[in-house]
């Protein structure tokens, strides 16, 4: 959603193709995240996210969910649950990779759940988490 005005990386084969690059062996500090509200219609994540995990990349895992319809590119990430990201499928795919990492939720959410009471949105995070991922 970004490849045209400010993003550079816009896939993770593009990441794990860098970290490749720069240092081929593994083991360097050098990884990925995998931020699901940017990946999760790549026909090739499961092979990605096998790959860095190979390798050992797997840094991060940033969770939330895609809205249809999305009224703000960035700041209209949906609560787990409430979008379309198949998040169980992507979650045993890092699992089966390796990653044991934790899981950073991110809900960028100006007009929905940023206008809410803070104990209801972790409330709402932690139930779905739970129930959804």
């Amino acid at each position: 959603m970004y490849a045209a005005d400010r993003a550079c990386v816009n896939t993770l084969a593009h990441a794990n193709d860098l970290c490749d690059e720069l240092c081929p062996r593994g083991r360097d500090g050098l990884g990925v995240a995998v931020d699901v509200y940017h990946v999760w219609w790549d026909p090739g994540l499961r092979r990605e996210i096998e790959r860095a995990g190979a390798g050992e990349r797997l840094f991060a895992y940033h969770i939330c969910d895609w809205l249809v319809p999305t009224n703000d590119l960035l700041n209209d990430r949906g609560m787990m649950g409430d979008g379309v990201i198949d998040l169980p499928l992507i979650r045993r795919w890092m699992e089966a990779a390796g990653y044991r990492g934790m899981h950073e939720v991110e809900i960028f959410s100006t007009a929905n759940w940023w206008q809410r009471d803070g104990d209801e949105v972790l409330l709402t995070c932690k139930q779905r988490h739970e129930a959804v991922t």
